[in-house]
């Protein structure tokens, strides 16, 4: 089911404002994308230039006038890491926003998926040009046609079932909010609705893409997902604050609330802190806090993850935008900024919350933001424009406006996510 036009296209994030919007705000289907595989050129040995921290304040600053009841943003590379809040991590409390309170990260789990599965590539477990078929025999109809890389690159043309499932922002999430799904049953939702494009013909964003994805990793591992995640990234970089906790439906420890805007306008936020987020599994489930996925990044773009042919392979980009300024590889997104520096990571959306964790190419400077609410574009777009005052510095607002980013918001990149999708 395709959604409304109106709801086809916010404007206002992954990546999904005064100082710069990089990313994001929210379309309801990705568009459809073509182009070719860009093979990554190698690290650049021009550092980024000096982080501008006001504009980092006056992005986050951006990002709770737009709608957002706080925001955070940390970033390490150069020095001491850095972090800066604004606005409240509980409005029934009014507690300040904490940079080392957990929150969910949503799609930025994909990565982490990702990593797993080309791990278990390495290992020889499976190939990246396997056919699902032959790991998952009968999930697909035409399985024997849809490949692993097809999956992580998003090019296996499989609908996303969240597309449906939040037509309507606030009763889909509710509908949804204690239910705790089968793999197979979110993957049957998908295969209700038509195919996007034919295996392998161009990218699509699509949910039940790393669905499938963890159902290969518990297949290949005998284990299940938080055991991998746990035993393959979580341990080894000590990634204290980040685990996927499905179905467990609250947030551990001390973490940031999450509040979901309502379609209607002037509707009061709902709190979607506590949900079992199995709609998403390993598409989106994950929680973490900003410490932790800027070790992530900085690990994963610095080679301490993957061996070089797989870290290629994952870097290995698609164009999912017109522009040519927007990539997506195999569980990671590519941003070229306005100063001319390219930035790898991932972005997430889930109820109540907007993340973005990005690196440069060596992994040296890396950058986690958030603000917790979502089904509002605008925040998103600003918190957006937290990468271009860490990676761009001072020639961020410049650079920005001059390319349309500036205080009026533009349309979001046919790549971002659905405010509800991961």
């Amino acid at each position: 089911m395709r959604l409304p036009a109106h709801r086809r296209l916010t404007i206002g994030a992954a990546l999904l404002a005064a100082v710069a919007a990089v990313a994001p705000a929210a379309t309801a289907h990705a568009a459809v994308v073509t182009g070719p595989v860009v093979t990554p050129a190698g690290v650049s040995a021009a550092p980024p230039p000096r982080p501008d921290l006001d504009a980092l304040v006056g992005a986050l600053r951006n990002t709770t006038a737009a709608g957002a009841p706080g925001a955070v943003a940390r970033f390490t590379g150069g020095g001491r890491p850095v972090a800066r809040a604004v606005g409240v991590r509980d409005r029934a409390s009014g507690a300040a926003m904490d940079p080392r309170a957990r929150f969910r990260i949503g799609s930025v789990t994909k990565t982490f998926s990702a990593v797993v599965l080309l791990q278990l590539a390495a290992e020889g477990r499976l190939g990246l040009d396997d056919p699902v078929e032959r790991h998952l025999p009968g999930l697909l109809p035409d399985g024997d046609r849809i490949t692993v890389r097809h999956l992580l690159s998003h090019r296996s043309g499989l609908a996303d079932y969240t597309d449906a499932m939040f037509e309507h922002t606030v009763p889909g999430f509710e509908a949804v909010r204690n239910r705790v799904f089968t793999p197979r049953e979110l993957v049957g939702l998908s295969l209700r609705e038509p195919r996007t494009t034919q295996p392998g013909a161009a990218y699509a964003y699509s949910n039940t893409n790393f669905v499938i994805v963890g159902m290969l990793i518990e297949k290949a591992t005998g284990k299940g997902l938080a055991q991998e995640y746990e035993r393959r990234i979580i341990k080894p970089l000590g990634l204290d604050h980040t685990a996927y906790v499905h179905p467990a439906a609250s947030v551990p420890g001390r973490h940031v609330r999450g509040y979901l805007h309502p379609d209607g306008a002037g509707a009061p936020l709902v709190d979607s802190t506590e949900q079992t987020a199995s709609w998403a599994q390993a598409a989106g489930a994950m929680i973490s806090d900003p410490a932790d996925l800027t070790t992530f990044m900085s690990a994963l773009l610095g080679g301490r993850l993957l061996p070089p042919r797989m870290l290629d392979a994952m870097l290995a980009m698609s164009p999912t935008d017109t522009a040519g300024t927007r990539f997506y590889g195999l569980g990671l997104r590519r941003y070229d900024l306005t100063c001319g520096v390219q930035v790898y990571g991932h972005t997430g959306t889930v109820q109540g919350y907007y993340t973005y964790a990005f690196a440069t190419r060596d992994g040296r400077r890396a950058l986690a933001a958030m603000a917790n609410t979502s089904n509002r574009g605008g925040a998103n777009t600003a918190l957006g424009g937290s990468l271009e005052a860490v990676f761009c510095g001072g020639k961020s607002a410049s650079a920005a406006v001059g390319r349309g980013f500036g205080a009026t918001p533009r349309p979001a990149p046919a790549d971002a996510d659905l405010p509800e999708r991961g």
